[in-house]
């Protein structure tokens, strides 16, 4: 159950990200840098499509994916086409390695020792999931903030989990 419930809010929120860089009217105010704030929009994207391809996809999918962090926060000016491809790659990378995840692999360690020390594959992923939020909403401020636009983009969209559905008559 964990699986599907993680593999679905990280699908949302995939998806969440994306509508937030489509609306930016102007694509290079992705990257734009604003006081106070150290991330443009467009670096976030990219940590987060590298974070998940990262930690999903080459320690439990081990799909051979080779991370480079600090291009993840030096790269600039990057399409925002290209910027949903990167996350459309990290949206299905996580949906094909969750769904071979088994609930026995959760208790077991997390493939990777992460900040020095050794934790549960059940718990990082649920790490994984408040590390996303917390990006997600630096994305959504810093379009507010660079954009002057107040109006949302409906980014915890309870109708988008797993297990929504519709409620009879």
């Amino acid at each position: 159950m964990l699986i599907s419930t993680v593999a679905a809010i990280l699908d949302r929120d995939l998806r969440t990200v994306k509508r937030e860089l489509e609306a930016y009217p102007d694509e290079h105010q992705m990257w734009r840098t604003v006081p106070g704030m150290p991330n443009s929009a467009g670096t976030l994207a990219l940590h987060l499509a590298g974070n998940l391809q990262h930690y999903i996809g080459a320690m439990l999918g081990r799909t051979g994916y080779l991370r480079d962090r600090p291009a993840e926060f030096a790269r600039r000016d990057v399409s925002r086409a290209d910027l949903v491809a990167e996350l459309e790659t990290a949206r299905s990378v996580v949906a094909s390695v969750l769904a071979r995840l088994r609930d026995e692999d959760l208790p077991k360690q997390f493939p990777e020792i992460v900040g020095g020390v050794r934790v549960d594959t059940d718990e990082y992923l649920v790490h994984l999931l408040v590390h996303f939020a917390y990006h997600l909403g630096q994305i959504d401020s810093h379009r507010r903030v660079v954009t002057g636009d107040a109006t949302g983009v409906g980014a915890v969209r309870h109708t988008e989990l797993g297990s929504a559905r519709p409620v009879a008559g």
